[in-house]
């Protein structure tokens, strides 16, 4: 039997991609009776008499599955921020960076819209790029506009499997547009009303940019943290699952325990506050969810 992966899923049809020919196909009715919903990203076998009458008739084991995006076996997520026009917020940046590395998929940063910012705006931006290159991330600053370090993007996305992810209104769609001219997605001005952008994508779908496939996806409709436990947030935050190490007592929350290096970096400027005071919150967050430790 083929084989091959999914890489558009619309209005119930599986657009299965074997080799360099994509296949058309329905899903078996086993799958809704074992309620399993086959995913962009999934790798299947099917049955196919000709392009457009296919049946899905197993779906491998996946290697991660996220929900909102509704996407498996994903490598790695570009996350994409903008510098300005919405404005750049490390809380919102913070929390992506935690669903992302909890679902084990590796978090590229991506902020755009560098040719809008004035001088004040591009120096702050610069010095908050090089605290998470410090924490462990690989940053990219951008302009859509002027395709400045756009380029750079290419040898991240050589054969892998990448989401694009982010707020709406960061310019996502011309980022991609930028990457491959021919995609011509459709993107929209911030709504002057809502003072947030638009969301111009509305299904998800792998397409070729470069050497890779990329998902231009409807974004996170959920930043809760629903699936993370306590103990699971200090290994979300790199930075700080690093210098816990240092810490005098094994499973430190950082919080009122002593001699707690975490405390410590913050207190010498090693670890940036904003940081610590995300991490607290979001470990609130969890602990009113779920019973306390």
């Amino acid at each position: 039997m083929p084989e091959g992966k999914i890489i558009k899923a619309l209005s119930g049809f599986y657009y299965v991609l074997n080799e360099s020919e994509t296949v058309q196909c329905r899903g078996r009715g086993v799958f809704r009776k074992n309620k399993i919903t086959p995913l962009v990203g999934d790798e299947v076998v099917f049955q196919a008499e000709n392009d457009k009458e296919g049946y899905i008739l197993e779906v491998k084991e996946r290697k991660n599955e996220l929900v909102r995006p509704p996407i498996a076996n994903v490598d790695q997520a570009i996350l994409v921020f903008s510098a300005v026009e919405p404005d750049f917020s490390t809380a919102l940046l913070d929390r992506f960076l935690v669903l992302v590395e909890f679902n084990h998929i590796k978090p590229i940063i991506c902020i755009t819209k560098m040719d809008l910012t004035n001088a004040k705006q591009n120096k702050e931006i610069q010095h908050y790029a090089e605290d998470y290159r410090k924490a462990g991330y690989d940053v990219l600053l951008t302009s859509s506009e002027t395709e400045e370090g756009v380029k750079e993007l290419f040898p991240y996305l050589e054969g892998e499997i990448s989401v694009f992810a982010g707020q709406s209104g960061v310019g996502k769609s011309s980022l991609l547009n930028a990457l491959n001219p021919d995609l011509d997605l459709r993107t929209d001005d911030i709504s002057s009303h809502l003072g947030r952008g638009k969301h111009t994508t509305r299904h998800v779908e792998l397409i070729k940019v470069g050497q890779g496939l990329v998902a231009d996806t409807p974004g996170f409709s959920s930043l809760e943290f629903m699936d993370i436990e306590i103990p699971d947030l200090n290994f979300c935050f790199p930075d700080i699952e690093k210098l816990s190490e240092e810490c005098k007592f094994r499973g430190c929350l950082h919080m009122a325990e002593p001699k707690c290096a975490v405390k410590a970096a913050i207190e010498n400027g090693e670890l940036p506050s904003y940081r610590y005071e995300h991490y607290k919150t979001f470990l609130q967050e969890i602990k009113d969810r779920k019973p306390r430790y």
